[in-house]
C-alpha cells in the first residue's frame, strides 16, 4: 500500500487486489462474501490510532489511513516548540497547521485550537517519505504476521474489543468470544434441501443422488429412483431442482446469533450449506444449523457422540425422527422425539442438539445448533443466544468433567427442549442434558469436507 501510494499507482488499490495480494486470497476471491480486508484495515487503521495516542505522539511522521480508502497519507508533524521547552519558560506555540496529503493537491489550512494541538506542514522530502514508508512497513509487518497466524489457526489479538475475552461482562458474549477466538468472520451455513419442483408448483423431496443447479431439468430416472415418493413422481411430469427454500425457524435462528454476532463486533460469512468450502473449514469457525436430515453439511460433518439424530424410515419422515441416547443418565431417555397434541395433532414439543467439536485446524470449531424440526432448531440457538441458557449450560460446564484448561472451549453435546404453541411458536428453550463429546481434533483435512457443487 505504502509502495503503490509513493508511486502514484493508485488505481489498482481495490479491495480485492489487497485480497490477492496481501493476503494470498485466491483468485476467486469474493469481497462481498469474505470480508478480510475491510477488517483488517479497520484493525490497522485503530492500531494506528492507539500507537500515536501514545508512544507515537511525538514522532515526526503521521501516517494515515482515511475511512473509506485504502490510499495512505504521509505527514509531517511540526512538534510545538513548548513540547521540547522547561515548563519554567514556556512559548505560546502561533504556528499555523497546513495539511498536505499525498497524491492530494489541496492542502487545508487551520490554526490549533489549543497550544497543545499537534500543527501540521506539507513535505516532499524524499527523505521524510522514505521514514513514513518505514513506519507503515513496521504497521504492515506486524499487521501480515497477525494475518498469517490467523490463517494457519494460531490464536492472535482480536481486531474487536468485544470478541477479546474479559473486554465484557455479558455472558452470551464470553461464551461466544471464547468460541470465535480470533475469527471475525464465522461461516453461518443454513440448510437447502432439494426438492423436485414439478409445473404446478408442487414440490417432491430428493433425500439423495446427484442434483444439478436450481431450475435444471430432471432426468425422470433420477427422480423415480431417489425421491420420497417414486409412485407419485412418476405421474408428475417434467420436474425440476429447487433448492430456494429453507426452514422458518433456521432464518429465526440465523438472525438471533448475527444478530448477537453484529453486537460483538463480529461478521458472519452467512451461506446455503452446500457451498461451504473446504476454505471455510480450514480458515473460519463454522456454524451449522438444521439437523443432518435437512442440512447436508451437518450429515457430513458432526461428531458422533452419545446424543446421535436418527430417522427410522427416510422415506417417511413427517415428524416421525429422533435423538437417541445411547448412554441415558438418571432422569434421562434413551430417545426423544417430536411430540403433538393427542387430540389435534398439532405440534407441541420438539429436540434439538448443541453440538461443539473441534474443526479441521487447531484453534477452530464446528458448532452444530439443530432441532429434530425447524422449530426446534429455532429452540436451539434461542437458549444458545439467551443470557439464562448460557448461564445455565456455562454452570453446568465448570461443575462437570466437561470443563476446559482456560481460554479453550469445552466439547459438549447439549440436549435442548422446545416448546410450541399453535406448532411454530417457540415459548421456552430448556436444557435436559449435556454429555462430554469425545473427539479428536481431525488430521489434515478432517474427514469428509462438503465440496462446493451445483444442486
Amino acid at each position: 500500500m505504502a509502495d503503490k501510494a509513493i508511486a502514484g499507482t493508485t488505481e489498482g488499490l481495490k479491495e480485492y487486489t489487497i485480497g490477492v495480494e496481501a493476503f494470498g486470497r485466491k483468485q476467486d476471491f469474493d469481497p462481498k462474501t469474505d470480508t478480510i480486508v475491510r477488517v483488517q484495515i479497520h484493525r490497522l487503521r485503530q492500531k494506528l490510532k492507539e500507537y500515536y495516542d501514545a508512544e507515537g505522539s511525538h514522532d515526526p511522521i503521521l501516517v494515515e489511513i482515511p475511512k473509506g480508502h485504502y490510499l495512505p497519507s504521509f505527514e509531517e508533524i511540526a512538534v510545538p516548540v513548548a513540547a521540547h521547552e522547561p515548563a519554567a519558560s514556556p512559548r505560546l506555540d502561533t504556528t499555523v497547521s497546513v495539511t498536505t496529503r499525498l497524491l492530494e493537491h489541496k492542502a487545508e489550512e487551520s490554526l490549533p485550537s489549543t497550544a497543545t494541538e499537534r500543527p501540521r506542514s506539507s513535505w516532499i522530502s524524499s527523505g521524510r517519505a522514505l521514514i513514513a514508508v518505514a513506519l507503515l512497513v513496521v504497521f504492515g509487518a506486524g499487521f501480515w504476521i497477525g494475518t498469517r497466524q490467523m490463517r494457519s489457526g494460531v490464536e492472535t489479538f482480536s481486531p474487536n474489543p468485544e470478541v477479546a475475552l474479559g473486554r465484557s461482562a455479558d455472558p452470551v458474549k464470553v461464551f461466544w468470544a471464547n468460541l470465535l477466538g480470533n475469527d471475525s468472520a464465522p461461516v453461518i451455513a443454513y440448510p437447502d434441501a432439494v426438492f423436485l419442483l414439478d409445473d404446478s408448483n408442487d414440490l417432491f423431496r430428493f433425500r439423495q443422488g446427484a442434483s444439478d443447479s436450481r431450475g435444471a431439468a430432471v432426468d425422470p430416472h433420477l427422480a423415480r429412483q431417489f425421491a420420497s415418493n417414486p409412485a407419485l413422481v412418476a405421474q408428475a411430469g417434467q420436474l425440476h431442482y429447487e433448492n430456494g427454500y429453507t426452514g422458518t425457524g433456521e432464518l429465526q435462528a440465523i438472525a438471533m446469533l448475527s444478530n448477537l454476532f453484529g453486537q460483538m463486533g463480529v461478521k458472519a460469512t452467512i451461506k446455503p450449506s452446500r457451498d461451504l468450502t473446504p476454505d471455510d473449514l480450514k480458515q473460519h469457525n463454522v456454524i451449522l444449523f438444521g439437523s443432518p436430515f435437512q442440512n447436508i453439511a451437518v450429515a457430513q460433518l458432526i461428531d458422533t457422540g452419545d446424543f446421535t439424530f436418527d430417522n427410522p424410515d427416510s422415506r417417511h419422515e413427517q415428524w416421525r425422527a429422533q435423538i437417541l441416547n445411547a448412554h441415558p443418565r438418571a432422569n434421562e431417555s434413551p430417545a426423544y422425539h417430536t411430540e403433538r397434541d393427542p387430540v389435534t395433532q398439532v405440534l407441541k414439543t420438539d429436540y434439538g442438539l448443541i453440538s461443539i467439536q473441534p474443526g479441521v485446524v487447531p484453534g477452530r470449531y464446528i458448532v452444530v445448533l439443530g432441532g429434530l424440526d425447524t422449530k426446534g432448531t429455532e429452540g436451539v440457538a434461542m437458549f444458545a443466544t439467551s443470557n439464562l441458557g448460557v448461564e445455565q449450560l456455562s454452570k453446568i460446564l465448570a461443575d462437570s468433567e466437561i470443563s476446559a484448561a482456560k481460554g479453550e472451549t469445552p466439547l459438549f453435546q447439549a440436549l435442548v427442549r422446545s416448546h410450541l404453541e399453535k406448532g411454530y411458536q417457540v415459548l421456552q428453550a430448556d436444557l435436559m442434558a449435556v454429555h462430554k463429546l469425545h473427539a479428536q481434533p481431525p488430521s489434515g483435512a478432517g474427514g469428509p469436507i462438503p465440496q462446493a457443487s451445483g444442486h
